[in-house]
């Protein structure tokens, strides 16, 4: 599946009838959710898009090299993202660019050690809004080697120490994961980075009551992957 297999960002916006007036999106903001059954929208289909974003990244042929405010023009009158993205805040690992996609595909949340369990509404409201708002059937939990928040999990949870702040708090969240991956075999950060975004794939399958219904139903996918700062590549975990 190539980029020629979708339209363009301005063409999509034509299609799912987005180009509606400023004044009538910010009353009525259902009005922004792109058509979820379109065949461009398919869960799947979009997974695959990504992948072949990411294939592109990888081997330098990346398709949006570099953007001016002329390429955020076709947004200017809503959103409809393809897919949501719960990644990691860390500052070397960006999903427009690992997965070669242009303004307004992706709709990101990010936080340290892309947690969600314990984070409130501030996460789960992000992606549920997502979701139910602007029309997104794919969830993609992102997690990355050499996580340190991850690492700092596994160091504090052995030293049985605390940390100031509220670092504790986020490393807390993270715990559960280095307990899960216990008995592994392989690299102990890696094996919890990985258990780390299977708990948060499992967390919001089963998130009510907006995700567990669509999931449910087949309407929504949840999947987890890595990303390896090393090699650019992203792996989706089965």
């Amino acid at each position: 599946m190539s980029a020629s297999d979708y339209p363009s960002r301005r063409d999509f916006i034509k299609i799912t009838g987005l180009a509606a007036g400023a004044a009538s999106l910010a009353v009525q903001p259902t009005a922004q959710a792109a058509d979820s059954s379109h065949p461009n929208r398919d869960p799947k289909a979009v997974l695959a898009r990504l992948l072949e974003g990411n294939k592109r990244f990888v081997s330098g042929q990346s398709t949006r090299p570099g953007r001016t405010p002329a390429d955020f023009a076709a947004d200017d009158q809503g959103q409809a993202p393809l897919a949501i993205i719960v990644g990691c805040a860390d500052s070397r690992v960006s999903p427009e660019l690992v997965f070669d996609q242009a303004s307004g595909e992706l709709f990101v949340v990010r936080v340290a050690g892309n947690v969600v369990s314990g984070t409130g509404a501030l996460v789960k409201g992000s992606i549920e809004f997502a979701v139910a708002e602007l029309g997104a059937r794919l969830i993609m939990v992102l997690g990355h080697s050499k996580c340190g928040a991850v690492k700092a999990a596994i160091e504090h949870i052995d030293k049985n120490d605390s940390l100031p702040g509220s670092i504790g708090g986020l490393v807390d969240l993270i715990k559960p994961a280095v307990i899960a991956a216990k008995g592994r075999p392989g690299d102990k950060l890696n094996n919890v980075i990985k258990a780390n975004v299977e708990r948060c794939v499992s967390r919001l399958k089963g998130l009510d009551p907006i995700l567990s219904k669509l999931v449910d139903k087949n309407e929504l996918l949840v999947v987890g992957a890595t990303y390896e700062l090393g090699t650019g590549v992203v792996e989706v975990i089965e």
